[in-house]
């Protein structure tokens, strides 16, 4: 595996922003809803990777020996962890998009206008 730099992070971020301008753009709901599921995946999804990122930019920050041990220091790795909590509980957006899969499919199987209901 190559190893990781700021380019290729800004490579990921750069096709999350490709997906939102695609999905402004009013794609068909269930190719939509194709792309934007590998995101809310409840075990790999950006919300889990998102917190166990930023759990390990904690513990490296706090555990480097060159890191100065300071009240300061120790707010912030708080805060950054308390952030990853709050990423990690999002992982149950991947319920709202198995819900909404079943309301779009349905929606389009029936018959008649979908945006008529």
């Amino acid at each position: 595996m190559p190893a990781l730099t700021p380019d290729t992070i800004r490579a990921a971020t750069d096709t999350l922003c490709r997906l939102t301008e695609y999905l402004r753009e009013n794609p068909d709901p269930q190719e939509a809803l194709a792309l934007v599921e590998p995101l809310l995946d409840e075990y790999t999804g950006l919300p889990i990777q998102l917190g166990d990122t930023l759990r390990a930019l904690a513990r490296a920050v706090q555990s480097h020996p060159n890191t100065p041990h300071s009240e300061k220091i120790s707010d912030l790795v708080t805060e950054l962890r308390a952030a990853a909590w709050v990423q990690t509980d999002q992982y149950m957006l991947h319920y709202v998009l198995d819900e909404l899969r079943k309301v779009v499919s349905t929606a389009s199987s029936e018959p008649g206008c979908g945006r008529c209901r």
